[in-house]
């Protein structure tokens, strides 16, 4: 069985010629329940991997939003929350850097993934599809309200943010090529964005022209609660091409997992582009879900969202063909035997789920017993 491999971020080692590297970054609350879960399932999904794959773990535990409100006052947030952007800033670049593509992370507080998102110029990409119908989501993380950097003074928070021609047209040029991998014919019956546009003197949807003009498709941009009332009323077309600011698409999201009958968000992981050219080709995986502080250390957290990010990061970056479809499978004959953790009507353990899910594998070369082995030192 081929070893997957720890090697702390900063190590100085060279990655072994044709070791796949993934990155893990891991938070307070339940992170590190769901890393082990996120290194055992990754690890037996690449069993048969020649080289095995190496873990580029990083030194740091980045804070939870709870965990942070235990240290202190605002002072002492605002400053362990910049603490904790800069350094997952500069792991994620240090991947970039070292060619490595994949990183997955567990929940972190808002503020400083924010921080980051802003720096690297990062969009989440969610695929939503019901029957012939799909929605490709495609949320700008690179500015707007969620980005802002905030100022305190007695009695007071002042919250500055910022818009660009410049990161506008990364997001609309990565959200086009995205929609064209996923519909390889080239056909996007519809484009929209939706962005509180009227609060920017015009400036954002002037850009957007120009922007189109110059790419040569047609898009329409409109306020979010114009996108709510027309979802409602007419639907979406077959393919439907929607980017949107971050704060809209926040809340949204599940609504329209809702409207296309797909699972409940606590189930989903998704995937965050660095569009920065420093940082370029790093995709980083997280659940959906937060970081569960109250759950930590009991062993009941849901592992399903991450399970799923570790089978994407196994197929599309350590060169794992099926081991998305395997764990589809074995996550549908999980529901049919009602092994669940309690937040689904359960009453299984973290532990129990992924032992079950492990057992029910069905993939060439994987070890239906559970862990790859593990050497090295973080």
């Amino acid at each position: 069985m081929s070893p997957v491999v720890h090697q702390g971020a900063g190590s100085g080692a060279a990655p072994a010629p044709g070791r796949p590297a993934v990155g893990l970054a891991v938070g307070r609350g339940t992170g590190p329940e769901l890393a082990a879960v996120f290194e055992r399932v990754l690890g037996v999904l690449t069993a048969a991997h020649p080289t095995g794959v190496r873990i580029v773990r990083s030194p740091r535990l980045y804070h939870s939003y709870v965990s942070l409100r235990s240290q202190g006052g605002p002072a002492d947030i605002q400053e362990l929350t910049g603490r904790d952007a800069e350094h997952y800033e500069r792991f994620c670049r240090d991947l970039a850097a070292d060619g490595t593509t994949a990183v997955f992370r567990t929940a972190i507080n808002a503020q400083s993934l924010y921080l980051v998102r802003r720096r690297l110029r990062a969009v989440k990409v969610d695929l939503l599809r019901a029957a012939e119908t799909s929605l490709l989501l495609v949320r700008d993380q690179a500015q707007g309200f969620y980005t802002g950097e905030n100022l305190h003074t007695s009695g007071e928070v002042t919250r500055t943010l910022a818009f660009s021609r410049e990161t506008t047209e990364a997001v609309v040029r990565h959200a086009l090529e995205r929609a064209r991998r996923e519909w390889p014919d080239g056909r996007i019956d519809r484009i929209v964005m939706a962005y509180k546009f009227h609060l920017l003197d015009g400036a954002f949807d002037a850009w957007v022209d120009q922007i189109a003009e110059r790419l040569g498709v047609r898009i329409e941009v409109f306020q979010p609660d114009t996108v709510n009332r027309n979802l409602i009323t007419h639907g979406l077309p077959r393919r439907t091409l929607l980017i949107a600011g971050n704060e809209w698409a926040d809340i949204m999201h599940v609504v329209l997992l809702d409207r296309f009958g797909s699972e409940r968000q606590e189930n989903r992981c998704t995937e965050n582009v660095c569009l920065d050219p420093g940082a370029a080709g790093l995709v980083e995986y997280q659940t959906v879900h937060g970081s569960a502080d109250d759950l930590a250390g009991r062993d009941l957290v849901n592992p399903v969202a991450t399970v799923r990010a570790a089978a994407l990061v196994a197929e599309r970056h350590a060169g794992v063909p099926g081991a998305v479809r395997a764990v589809e499978a074995a996550l549908t004959a999980l529901d049919d035997k009602g092994v669940h953790t309690p937040d689904l009507g359960g009453r299984h353990s973290t532990t129990a789920v992924v032992d079950a899910l492990v057992e029910l594998l069905d993939l060439p070369g994987a070890a239906a017993t559970g862990a790859a082995a593990l050497v090295g030192e973080l």
